[in-house]
C-alpha cells in the first residue's frame, strides 16, 4: 500500500507493526476473558435467581441458598442464620462442609444442635460475633484469614476447626435483607478455593457485589416462600375455624367436620401409599391432596344457612321446642273437662293411654307401620271439650309430624337439611379459589351424592363423581353412622355399621371397591378403636 497520510492509512501501518500489536493484544485478551467471566457470573446469577424463586419447599430453598452461593464463589464451607421471630437470635438453618462431608439441617434430615447467637449482649449489639455484626450492621464483611483478624471472637470457628481436623481460613459474611430492607438473615461462606490450584484464597473482590445480589435474591425468594407458607396457614386456620363454627352450631355434632376430614384424608393416603390391588396406580399428588383436605374441612358449609331447631331436631314434635307439652297439656284439660263432667272412668283411661302412646310416638325415630299411622290418625282426630271449646286431640301439623314414617324430619325439613349440600357449592363457587384448589367446591358438595344417581343435591351417577368425592362420602356416612353423641340415635355398634355399608354397595350408592379396600386395610377398626366407645366395637 502507498504512503498514505490518512487515518485510514495510519492505522493500517500500526496494525502491522509486530509490537504495537502484541501490545494491543496483551490488552484485549485479559479484557475479554474479564468479560467473558463476568457475563457467565451474570448468566449463573440469573439462574440462581430463577431457580430461588421457582422453589416453595423451604427447607429444599434453604439448602439451594448455600449450595448456590458456594458453587458461585468455589467456597467450601457455608452457614445459613436466619432471624427467629422475636428478633433477638440469629438461629442456624443450614451448615455445610463440601470437604468434610459435612451437611445439617435443611432438607437434610439431620438437625443443627447449635444455640443460637444474640444479636444484643447486655442491652448493647452483639459486634463480637461477626454474623451479628453483619446482622446489626446490615453490611458485608469479607474476612482475609479469621485467625489473624481482630476485633471478632472466633472460638467457635477454632473449635470446630479442632474438633475436625479442619483450618477454616477466609471468610464472607453477608447480609439477607427482605423487600423493606429489614435484616431475615445471614449468609456466611467460608474458604474461597482456587479452581486450579485447590487452594484456600481469600474471596475475589469481583464475588462481593454479585454476592450480595445474590444474597438479595435469596432474601426475596425466602421472603416470598415464607409468605406463601404463612397465607396457606392463615387459609388453613380460618378453614377450621369456619368448621369449629358451623360444628358448634348443635351441641351434638361438635367435631364432626374434623372427624370426617381426618378420616377422608386417612383413606386418600392410604391409598394413595398402595402398592397392590385395585388401587395400586393411583397416586395423589400433594396438590390433589391439599385440594381434597380442604374440601372435607368445607363440606358442611351450607349449614350455616340452616336452621338450628332442624339440625338439632331429636323428636317429631319438635320445631324451635318440643311441642309435646301443649299436647300434654290439651290431654290433660281433655281429661280434667271429663272428670268434671262426670264422664266414665273408662273415658279418661282412655286418654291417658291416648297420651302415653302419642308421647312415645313422639321419641321414637323407629319406622312407622300403617296400623300405628291408623291409631295416631284415630287419636288425632278424636274431639273433645276443652276451656277453648271442643277441639282435636292433635292439630293438623302435629299429627303431620308424629305420622313421619322413618326418623324425625318431615319431608320439608328432610329438604332443608339436604339443601346444605347445594349451598356449600354455591357458598364456596363464590370464593376466589387457585387454579390448584379449582375442584373444591365440586368435591365438597358431593359427600351426599350416589353412585346410582339418587343422591343430593344434583343427582349425580357414577361417571360424574371422581374418587375423591367418594372418599368424602364413604367418610361422612361412616363417621355418621358411627356417631355416638345424635339426639335422635341409638349409638350403632360397628358389626351394624358394616351391614349397612354392605346394603348401601349393594344398592350402588357407595362404591364397592373403595369399601372393599376400607375393610381390608381395616380402616373400620383404627377409626372405632380410637373414637368409639368400647361397647360399640364388637369387631376385631
Amino acid at each position: 500500500m502507498k504512503n498514505d497520510n490518512s487515518l485510514v492509512g495510519n492505522l493500517y501501518q500500526l496494525s502491522t507493526d509486530p509490537l504495537i500489536n502484541k501490545f494491543l493484544n496483551d490488552i484485549v485478551k485479559p479484557l475479554k476473558k474479564y468479560t467473558e467471566t463476568q457475563t457467565k457470573r451474570m448468566n449463573e446469577l440469573i439462574l440462581i435467581g430463577v431457580a430461588l424463586s421457582s422453589t416453595r419447599n423451604l427447607d429444599v430453598l434453604l439448602e439451594m441458598i448455600v449450595d448456590k452461593a458456594r458453587e458461585f464463589t468455589n467456597a467450601d464451607g457455608g452457614t445459613l442464620y436466619l432471624v427467629n421471630e422475636k428478633e433477638t437470635h440469629l438461629d442456624f438453618s443450614i451448615i455445610q462442609t463440601e470437604s468434610l462431608g459435612f451437611r445439617m439441617g435443611g432438607a437434610s434430615g439431620d438437625p443443627i444442635t447449635f444455640p443460637s447467637v444474640p444479636l444484643m449482649v447486655d442491652g448493647e449489639k452483639n459486634n463480637s460475633n461477626v454474623c451479628a455484626s453483619v446482622a446489626n450492621s446490615g453490611r458485608l464483611v469479607s474476612i482475609p484469614d479469621v485467625y489473624e483478624v481482630e476485633g471478632y471472637d472466633f472460638q467457635g470457628t477454632r473449635g470446630f476447626d479442632k474438633g475436625n481436623n479442619y483450618r477454616s481460613k477466609s471468610m464472607l459474611v453477608v447480609p439477607l435483607l427482605n423487600h423493606e430492607f429489614e435484616i431475615i438473615g445471614v449468609l456466611q461462606l467460608i474458604n474461597s478455593k482456587d479452581l486450579e490450584t485447590n487452594e484456600t484464597i481469600e474471596f475475589d473482590s469481583e464475588y462481593l457485589v454479585l454476592t450480595e445480589a445474590l444474597a438479595s435474591q435469596a432474601a426475596v425468594a425466602l421472603t416470598n416462600a415464607r409468605l406463601i407458607i404463612d397465607m396457606e396457614e392463615l387459609f388453613e386456620s380460618f378453614i377450621r375455624t369456619i368448621a369449629s363454627a358451623i360444628d358448634e352450631k348443635s351441641p351434638y355434632t361438635g367435631g364432626h367436620i374434623k372427624r370426617v376430614a381426618n378420616l377422608t384424608v386417612h383413606i386418600a393416603r392410604r391409598i394413595s401409599d398402595s402398592t397392590s390391588g385395585f388401587y395400586k396406580d393411583v397416586k395423589f399428588s400433594d396438590d390433589i391432596m391439599s385440594e381434597l383436605r380442604i374440601a372435607a374441612w368445607l363440606h358442611d358449609t351450607g349449614k350455616i344457612t340452616t336452621p338450628e331447631y332442624v339440625i338439632d331436631k331429636r323428636t317429631k314434635l319438635e320445631t324451635i321446642f318440643d311441642r309435646k307439652e301443649l299436647v300434654r297439656y290439651r290431654f290433660e284439660l281433655a281429661m280434667a273437662n271429663a272428670q268434671h263432667e262426670n264422664d266414665s272412668e273408662a273415658i279418661i283411661n282412655k286418654l291417658k293411654d291416648d297420651l302415653e302412646y302419642i308421647l312415645g310416638s313422639n321419641a321414637t325415630a323407629e319406622f312407622v307401620s300403617d296400623e300405628k299411622l291408623a291409631r295416631l290418625k284415630e287419636i288425632g282426630e278424636t274431639k273433645v271439650m276443652t276451656s277453648q271449646g271442643e277441639e282435636t286431640l292433635l292439630t293438623e301439623n302435629e299429627l303431620y309430624n308424629l305420622s313421619i314414617r322413618k326418623g324425625n324430619l318431615t319431608a320439608e325439613e328432610r329438604k332443608i337439611i339436604e339443601n346444605h349440600a347445594l349451598m356449600t357449592i354455591k357458598l364456596l363457587e363464590q370464593l376466589p379459589f387457585p387454579k390448584k384448589l379449582s375442584n373444591v367446591p365440586p368435591i365438597a358438595g358431593a359427600h351426599h351424592e350416589k353412585l346410582n344417581g339418587k343422591g343430593y343435591p344434583l343427582g349425580l351417577t357414577a361417571d360424574q363423581i371422581n374418587i375423591q368425592a367418594r372418599i368424602m362420602a364413604l367418610a361422612d356416612i361412616f363417621e355418621a353412622l358411627t356417631a355416638k353423641d345424635r339426639p335422635y340415635k341409638e349409638p350403632k355398634k360397628l358389626s351394624e355399621v358394616m351391614r349397612i355399608l354392605g346394603f348401601m354397595v349393594k344398592d350402588t350408592e357407595l362404591d364397592s371397591d373403595l369399601v372393599n379396600f376400607f375393610i381390608e386395610e381395616k380402616m373400620h377398626i383404627e377409626y372405632a378403636n380410637e373414637h368409639l366407645d368400647p361397647v360399640q366395637v364388637d369387631l376385631d
